[in-house]
């Protein structure tokens, strides 16, 4: 994956392929193995494997994949603990602190450096040479200190989701493509009246990952960055200045959807669902849910708007079903050959294409054929466009997120002016970065 700006390009290149996700919400219970460490008389292990996949999946699938992976390793059984996103990494920042983390774990490349130096996730560059398994067919690894901790089962893009219907109504004929189309589009859609409003943008800061989807993204869209050629954070710098004024110029004019100080991802996809909002820039993993609670809905996906004198490639922010095995694991080896088998050609080909997400394994391809055509479209945006999330692989990217969240909250709300706001996050980055 590439970053915004020209320093950060070959670090986040080598990091290809992760973001922390946003994709996802809900609830779930994440336990620590049994005392006797998943072992039965018989000799079969039970690996416990806690993820937010399976809830955004076809109904059942995920578990299919599962028994197709017992079928083929008849000693190891599969407990999944499944839940949405946010409850999900609730359950596993708790259980890493605590060392009790089931054994394979789904993983956001925003926790991985944290995870990585609490000890709580395991070397999975020992594990590939143990198992004589061959790195060069994964797109991706995410590293800390030169040794892989996640490996990137399905990427995902977040373009923008466009409501046409709400468009069309507004007097909008095409989608906007830059920031003053935009604001102009969502001010036209916030007239309609009633709940109806132009945007969606969620900073709870319980789960902040709305900065990174929901506003830095529009600085990656311009090519832009966060940091310095350095690594070191910009946040002063004229590009996130553009981005903050920009989203504060969307909130004057009143086009935000109410509630945004308190609103969590999964709102964000309820309120686009129900048709109250005409744009949210979404994860592709919410197709199939939104058209499932909706089948009505006319939507498509489109490039997230850049800056209007910007002429270059569109940076898209990208989130990963990441993977990694608990190093209180009794049974790695056990626990990497279901890593192996989510990364073999085949299942990863058919996981990809159940999520509408793009393949870890390089050799694998989603198959088109029946998968809905706005992933089609979007994988056009993807290959048009250069992968951008420049929270990816920095120590403790959530409070980074959390830090710059409250501060733009303040300036949202009139209680500081963009320049405070900035001037603080740079200083609460800082000793971080």
């Amino acid at each position: 994956m590439s970053g915004g700006g020209t320093g950060s390009h070959g670090r986040l290149r080598r990091l290809l392929g992760v973001v922390t996700v946003a994709a996802m919400v809900g609830a779930t219970a994440v336990g620590c193995g049994s005392d006797d460490g998943g072992t039965s008389g018989d000799g079969t292990v039970t690996l416990e494997f806690a993820q937010w996949w399976a809830p955004e999946l076809p109904a059942g699938s995920f578990d299919k994949l599962m028994t197709d992976f017992t079928a083929q390793n008849p000693t190891i059984k599969v407990k999944l603990l499944s839940g949405p996103y946010a409850s999900t990494k609730q359950q596993l920042v708790s259980g890493a602190a605590s060392r009790t983390l089931p054994d394979v774990v789904g993983l956001d490349g925003a926790w991985v450096s944290d995870f990585a130096k609490q000890g709580a996730i395991t070397d999975l560059t020992a594990l590939m040479a143990e198992a004589k398994y061959d790195s060069n067919q994964l797109a991706s690894q995410i590293q800390v200190k030169g040794k892989t901790y996640m490996i990137p089962v399905v990427n995902f893009v977040y373009p923008m989701f466009v409501n046409n219907d709400l468009l069309a109504k507004a007097g909008v004929t095409t989608p906007p493509t830059t920031r003053t189309q935009f604001l102009d589009a969502a001010t036209k859609v916030s007239a309609l009246g009633g709940n109806v409003k132009g945007w969606a943008l969620p900073l709870d800061t319980a789960v902040p990952n709305g900065i990174q989807n929901d506003v830095m993204s529009w600085l990656w869209a311009s090519g832009g960055s966060m940091l310095t050629q350095d690594g070191k954070p910009d946040l002063t710098g004229p590009g996130v200045k553009s981005t903050v004024e920009f989203v504060k110029s969307l909130n004057d004019a009143g086009v935000i959807a109410p509630g945004s100080l308190t609103m969590k991802e999964q709102d964000k996809v309820e309120k686009f669902t129900t048709g109250q909002v005409g744009m949210v820039i979404d994860s592709l993993a919410h197709i199939n849910l939104i058209k499932k609670n909706n089948p009505k809905l006319k939507f498509t996906v489109t490039p997230i708007p850049a800056e209007d004198s910007y002429t270059g490639k569109r940076g898209i922010p990208y989130a990963s079903w990441g993977i990694g095995v608990a190093d209180s694991s009794k049974h790695k080896a056990e626990a990497f050959k279901l890593v192996q088998f989510l990364m073999s050609q085949q299942t990863n080909a058919q996981l990809s294409t159940l999520a509408n997400g793009f393949p870890g394994n390089k050799t694998a391809e989603p198959d088109f054929s029946t998968s809905d055509p706005l992933f089609k479209t979007a994988f056009e945006i993807y290959q048009a466009g250069q992968p951008a999330n420049e929270f990816v692989g920095l120590p403790k990217a959530e409070d980074l997120m959390r830090s710059f969240d409250e501060q733009l909250q303040l300036a949202l709300t009139g209680k500081q002016s963009v320049d405070e706001a900035l001037s603080k996050s740079q200083q609460a980055w800082e000793p971080l970065i």
